[in-house]
């Protein structure tokens, strides 16, 4: 599909799901560098990221373990500033090495709040993978550490993310037609 509609907004493809396979493969690649043989958890933020963690833990050459949480900051294509705590952590993650998995930084308030969260579990480091990152709509203290992808200030569906709930399944990444 080259186009779709999710709710009363068209989208238009903008990267087709090889190329997201291939970028995530080579983030795989570069955390096994770092973190093979380490004490380390990969927590995802739910909802958006459980494709990207799905493909991504398909290419991690060692043991790992996985947690979620969920936050919240989005009300239809806008962040609403205010950052929603709907799902806590539930494991014990003090003295270990932490990488934060999100779907897309954009703005940086909610990594910035999950960054205090985890911080004050006394970690012992934390880094941030994300599959998209918006630089010119950051306005956050925390950048990524690895970023599969670069993309301007457009909002996008699809491989996770949603639009008002809808177009997760989607295979592509398609941004809003302007």
């Amino acid at each position: 599909m080259s186009s779709v509609t999710i709710h009363d907004k068209d989208f238009v493809i903008y990267l087709e799901e090889e190329k997201i396979q291939k970028a995530i493969e080579e983030l795989a690649y570069q955390l096994t560098q770092k973190y093979e043989g380490k004490d380390v958890v990969f927590i995802g933020v739910l909802n958006g990221c459980f494709r990207f963690i799905s493909d991504l833990m398909k290419h991690i050459e060692f043991d790992v373990e996985v947690n979620f949480l969920k936050l919240s900051s989005y009300r239809g294509t806008a962040s609403t500033g205010k950052i929603s705590d709907l799902l806590s952590l539930n494991s014990d993650i003090k003295g270990r090495q932490v990488v934060v998995l999100e779907d897309i930084v954009d703005t940086g308030h909610t990594l910035d709040y999950l960054m205090k969260l985890l911080k004050d579990k006394e970690v012992a480091s934390i880094e941030v993978a994300s599959l998209l990152y918006k630089p010119d709509a950051f306005a956050g203290k925390t950048k990524p550490n690895y970023v599969a992808f670069n993309i301007p200030n457009l909002f996008v569906v699809g491989y996770g993310l949603d639009y008002d709930g809808l177009g997760r399944n989607l295979n592509d990444i398609y941004q809003i037609r302007s």
